[in-house]
């Protein structure tokens, strides 16, 4: 049952866990930098690219969604109290997008945890290419846990769209 402060909670959530991102993209950045200009090994060189690449999305998503988050919850809290339509003509639409768009982010985070460990277990035996190495490390882990924070998020998208649909129906 939706509630207003079940709006609160989930938009709280969505706000922390964008926090997060934007921690672990800041430490990946920081990472990336570390292994190309300080160890300078060519695995370390492997390694920093997908670290660069996936932290600087990270960084950029987690920052998209932290600032969106509080406009989101007030505007929804005060549909909630005021304008309950508007939630079934607005915040559902956007929160089917968002479910699929998790759908999207699911496969593709699969997909490059599968190159990443497809990488590193292919030339793992071979130590001239080391760089390959470390990329499929790298890219390996960013895909873990990326897949393992959106793994959360979704699940609580969708129990948020349900409660909206439920919501909407009864009124």
């Amino acid at each position: 049952m939706l509630t207003k402060t079940g709006i609160e909670k989930y938009f709280i959530a969505e706000k922390n866990e964008s926090l997060l991102f934007i921690i672990i993209g800041v430490a990946a950045i920081v990472l990336a930098i570390v292994l190309f200009f300080y160890l300078k090994t060519t695995w370390c060189k492997g390694a920093a690219i997908p670290f660069l690449i996936v932290g600087l999305a990270h960084l950029v998503a987690g920052t998209i969604v932290f600032k969106r988050s509080d406009r989101d919850r007030i505007r929804n809290v005060y549909a909630f109290e005021m304008n309950p339509g508007e939630l079934g003509t607005r915040e559902i639409p956007r929160m089917e997008i968002v479910n699929k768009n998790f759908v999207i982010y699911r496969y593709t985070e699969i997909i490059l945890l599968l190159v990443g460990l497809g990488l590193f277990f292919y030339f793992r035996l071979h130590p001239d290419k080391s760089f390959w190495i470390g990329f499929g490390v790298a890219l390996a882990i960013e895909a873990a846990a990326s897949l393992s924070a959106d793994y959360f998020a979704e699940k609580r998208a969708e129990i948020y769209t349900l409660q909206l649909k439920e919501f909407v129906k009864k009124k």
